[in-house]
């Protein structure tokens, strides 16, 4: 058993998004740590932090829970927005996220087995 506390991650990893120095130029930037799982697992959890208008894009289904922050999330010719405590499930084609002000989300992907 392991516990780890998402809100503490997501204001550290918020710090490392949003902090000047380590981009050179504020905004744009984004952070990431993986909490379960990983490339060689089927269950993925990442926990991401977006500075406002920074962008992350993907492939395939997945959900996502909106840790801090609000979201933007477009797939196709769709687009919802997420704020925190929202949970959005990702439809099976490339979508990207977008944050609307500084955000971290809990993404969540299950890849299928080889």
């Amino acid at each position: 058993m392991q516990k780890l506390s998402l809100d503490a991650l997501a204001r550290e990893l918020l710090s490392r998004a949003t902090d000047s120095g380590a981009s050179g130029a504020a905004g744009g930037s984004r952070a990431a740590q993986t909490v379960v799982g990983g490339h060689e697992k089927t269950l993925r959890q990442t926990v991401i932090a977006l500075a406002k208008d920074a962008a992350h894009a993907s492939p395939g289904e997945a959900s996502l829970y909106v840790l801090r922050g609000r979201v933007s999330l477009a797939a196709g010719a769709d687009s919802w927005e997420g704020r925190e405590g929202d949970l959005l499930l990702i439809p099976d084609a490339p979508h990207s996220l977008t944050a609307l002000a500084d955000s971290a989300v809990l993404l969540t992907v299950v890849k299928p087995p080889r």
